[in-house]
């Protein structure tokens, strides 16, 4: 397992908001584009990876644990990729479920990745372990990505407030709204 697969996440994301942004034909709002910033980063950060994070506890445990610095054959790590499963599958849903619905999607993985920053910390003062997966991309993931998210959703909220002076539209499509 090489420890910078954590980098996809975030390369994914601008990819395909660069991608999303030459290709529409929608109008650039300031809105519009946080909104699809917004999106692909709960996609990628959270969607894949927290499936990913899935795949990686359940179908690959030794290595990852061997990643981790951990013994194999524990459990929890079966609850992990569980934790990881959910959280994938509420990222995804991200793209068609929106405003608040993502907000609690951000706290809830922040909160997971804040209390796995916590282990991860805790392992490398109590039992030395710095293995890559321990002290290197996943510590820094874990510590960066929550106030990242949160400030992606503050961001788009405050924009997106700011532009609702004007009434909505009694329906809309996905493509045509990204709150």
């Amino acid at each position: 397992m090489h420890h910078y697969i954590f980098l996809i996440y975030p390369a994914l994301t601008v990819l395909f908001v660069i991608i999303q942004l030459v290709v529409t034909r929608k109008r650039r709002t300031s809105e519009y584009m946080w909104a699809v910033i917004l999106t692909y980063a709960i996609l990628f950060n959270i969607g894949l990876a927290g499936l990913m994070g899935f795949y990686a506890h359940a179908f690959m445990p030794e290595q990852t644990a061997a990643y981790i610095g951990w013994p194999a054959g524990s459990p929890f790590q079966f609850e992990i990729a569980c934790a990881n499963l959910a959280f994938g599958i509420l990222g995804v849903l991200c793209v068609w479920l929106r405003s608040t619905f993502r907000l609690a999607t951000i706290i809830g993985f922040s909160v997971f990745l804040i209390g796995a920053a916590y282990g991860h910390i805790q392992q490398m003062e109590l039992a030395q372990n710095y293995a890559p997966g321990n002290a290197g991309a996943p510590l820094f993931f874990d510590v960066i990505a929550p106030p990242i998210l949160l400030a992606l959703w503050v961001i788009h909220y405050v924009i997106a407030k700011r532009g609702c002076t004007r009434p909505e539209p009694a329906h809309h499509h996905v493509e045509e709204s990204y709150r």
